[in-house]
């Protein structure tokens, strides 16, 4: 028995049968089970309290009607569905399912207020962000997306955070970590899809998502001088063989480990500010121009990729989630700032809509939609939508 499991993952592991005892799990709210081979959900999973949220997406189901409810992500009616006895059930299902439901409200009478107390506890040790609407934010950043790029590097997804605590210890440096960590293992070694992180402040709107030919592309890369794209990469090339021969190994580090991603391309992607400056040449390298600093408190990110937008939006979601929980983590340790007033390395969300009257705690950010439009003006993207940060919505409160 697991009588605390509260989140279960089982993702593409060919699972071909889900039990009953399923419901054997009081505590569990959060259920994915998607791309396996499941061709039934047992109604035991109606019996599952706490279940909130189910991934059943990939699976091949028998149950049309309930296969095109699990691709519309309706997890209460999927619950219900299963719980009603599903499509074509007989007398005998249906009875198991009033002695199910008769087991159920007896449990529910000799309940106490502990439930409502611990999930009381939960919620409140939530991480919490504030979206702030393009319609509320009286100058919204718009980054603009040129045709050409479809070919190249098709998928961007954008947003400005507010709020972020790098000047206290060595929170820029975990952040920097997390960055780092996060294209190893979610963006798959930046394959699947490439961050970007800056200093808002820094960067000059509205922003055009481009291509430019290698030997057109100037960029300014962290650390180094201004170069040509097609210079830069032959000079990571150079830097790669001479740390093959020094270290008598294949591998390779740092930014070396991602020029083939680059192969075979004639144009290469490129994220421009209105003065005409790259500030990002994914999959490879920011601009030294908008790097992030300690004292850095806003933020631009962005997420790219040749794959899906949704993979875009997934890391986001992560991305999102992971400053959060350094900013409680810097903020909670109480890290010396450096600074001369330590009081001051924290303040609340900016630029609110006065008319919420949200009365906000426990380190909240605020997240600024951000718009990625065509040429003509019309949208690709929003991010966050309504529908965004779900895939995080265990660990994060997010306020709309």
């Amino acid at each position: 028995p697991f009588p605390l499991l509260s989140r279960l993952e089982a993702a593409d592991n060919e699972v071909a049968e889900l039990g009953a005892d399923i419901a054997a799990l009081p505590a569990l709210k959060s259920l994915d089970v998607a791309n396996n081979q499941l061709r039934e959900l047992p109604a035991a999973l109606a019996d599952c309290p706490r279940l909130k949220e189910a991934n059943f997406r990939g699976n091949q189901l028998k149950d049309k009607r309930l296969e095109k409810m699990v691709n519309g992500c309706q997890t209460k009616a999927i619950l219900e569905y299963l719980r009603a006895g599903g499509r074509g059930k007989g007398k005998a299902e249906s009875a198991r399912e009033e002695a199910r439901k008769k087991k159920r409200e007896k449990q529910q009478q000799k309940k106490d207020g502990g439930d409502r107390e611990q999930d009381e506890l939960e919620e409140a040790s939530k991480l919490m962000v504030q979206v702030l609407h393009v319609s509320e934010n009286p100058a919204p950043l718009v980054v603009k997306a040129s045709p050409g790029i479809k070919d190249v590097r098709p998928f961007i997804v954008c947003c400005v955070l507010k709020g972020a605590n790098l000047k206290p210890g060595n929170a820029l440096k975990r952040f920097l970590s997390m960055q780092t960590k996060l294209h190893e293992d979610i963006c798959e070694k930046r394959t699947a899809a490439t961050i970007a992180t800056h200093d808002l402040q820094l960067i000059k709107g509205p922003l055009t998502y481009d291509v430019q030919p290698p030997d057109e592309l100037k960029i300014t890369p962290l650390g180094r001088k201004e170069i040509k794209a097609k210079d830069l990469l032959r000079q990571l090339q150079l830097e790669a063989e001479e740390q093959r021969k020094q270290k008598k190994r294949q591998n390779v580090s740092g930014l070396h480990k991602y020029l083939q991603l680059l192969d075979g391309k004639d144009n290469y992607p490129c994220l421009v500010d209105a003065e005409g400056s790259v500030i990002s040449f994914p999959p490879i390298t920011n601009s030294e121009k908008t790097k992030i600093r300690k004292d850095t408190r806003d933020l631009f990110l962005e997420v790219t990729s040749d794959t899906s937008l949704q993979i875009c939006k997934d890391v986001m979601d992560t991305l999102i989630l992971k400053i959060a929980e350094l900013n409680r983590f810097t903020l909670e340790n109480k890290e010396d700032s450096g600074s001369d007033n330590e009081s001051d390395a924290f303040c609340g969300p900016v630029n609110l809509n006065p008319s919420q009257n949200i009365q906000l705690v426990n380190f909240p950010l605020v997240v600024e939609q951000v718009r990625v439009v065509d040429t003509d003006g019309n949208l690709k993207v929003l991010y966050p939508s309504k529908t965004d940060l779900t895939t995080v919505s265990s660990l994060l409160t997010v306020i709309r």
